[in-house]
């Protein structure tokens, strides 16, 4: 089940984060004060509503028996996480600490973000898989 969990995961994901995502989202998350932290949840929000539905997707198809409680608190893992890691400072910090600066001016930000959310989904995936 870990499979099927973590691929309709990383599909809302992509959803989320690229078709599903506003210029004012992307333009705004990671913005000081109320109004980057509204950004950034409206942004989280579409991402547990996409794994929301792809969850249950598969859990009416796949006929998984997946119980409420712990699949509502992936959602709130994933929705938290993500609103973390897009605010950028946390990247930025890890790229800092990793000595990743030069990597960091030419693009490689976003793969470290993406690779952030990716493991995010995994644990999620895995959690739910063992339950």
């Amino acid at each position: 089940m870990f499979a099927e969990v973590f691929i309709l995961l990383y599909v809302a994901h992509l959803l989320a984060d690229y078709p599903l995502q506003t210029d004012h989202q992307a333009a705004h998350k990671a913005t000081c004060g109320a109004a980057g932290w509204k950004a950034t949840a409206a942004h989280a929000l579409t991402h547990v509503a996409a794994c929301g539905v792809l969850l249950a997707v598969g859990a009416i198809v796949l006929s998984w028996n997946l119980p409420l409680v712990p699949a509502l608190a992936a959602l709130a893992w994933i929705g938290g996480t993500h609103a973390v890691i897009d605010r950028r400072w946390p990247v930025a910090r890890w790229m800092r600490v990793a000595r990743q600066q030069g990597w960091a001016k030419n693009g490689g930000a976003a793969h470290v973000d993406q690779t952030a959310h990716v493991v995010v989904l995994a644990a999620a995936a895995l959690v739910l898989a063992a339950i």
